[in-house]
């Protein structure tokens, strides 16, 4: 069998039943830190960095579909990184660097994501790496990612000058 991260984690999931573990789901009381589309930042993404978020939810749901990651970096819509098993903090801090500034980050859930495990979050360490690498915007999928600290988070954004949003393919078409 293949070492990726579902297969890994339904052999777990099969293994607890095989005990009478039932795994549950995740989000089942955390709908709260999942938000709804929306701009957190008191700064807007601006027209370019929205065509970069439409760039990067698009390839970010391919990778995922793929059991690659849940994270892409980009830039001037190019692909600087995506996340694969070193995870979304190296990710990001490797797609910074090589956008240099003003780079998107894009984190969704995969098309197949069970929410019994690795579902997508983000938080103030998310927030700390794309800061310390000249990162400009955080966008996060709405409703299917946990956006823990947020209050944190959102102030140090704000003063920092970097936009946070949550949002939807629906949301991203209009």
């Amino acid at each position: 069998r293949d070492r990726k991260d579902d297969t890994i984690m339904l052999a777990l999931v099969d293994e607890l039943a095989d005990i009478g573990v039932t795994v549950l789901d995740q989000t089942r009381y955390l709908t709260p830190l999942m938000p709804t589309p929306q701009v957190f930042t008191k700064r807007q993404p601006t027209a370019a960095e929205w065509d970069d978020i439409r760039f990067g939810f698009a390839l970010a749901k391919q990778i995922g579909a793929l059991d690659i990651g849940q994270t892409v970096v980009v830039a001037r819509q190019a692909a600087m990184a995506i996340e694969a098993i070193e995870g979304t903090d190296a990710c990001i801090i490797r797609g910074c660097a090589l956008a240099r500034q003003g780079a998107v980050v894009v984190k969704t859930a995969k098309p197949q994501q069970d929410v019994r495990f690795d579902v997508p979050a983000i938080g103030l360490t998310t927030l700390h790496s794309l800061l310390e690498h000249k990162g400009a915007v955080l966008a996060i999928e709405a409703q299917r990612t946990l956006f823990v600290e947020q209050e944190e988070v959102i102030a140090l954004a704000d003063q920092k000058g970097v936009a946070i949003c949550a949002v939807s393919a629906e949301s991203l078409s209009r």
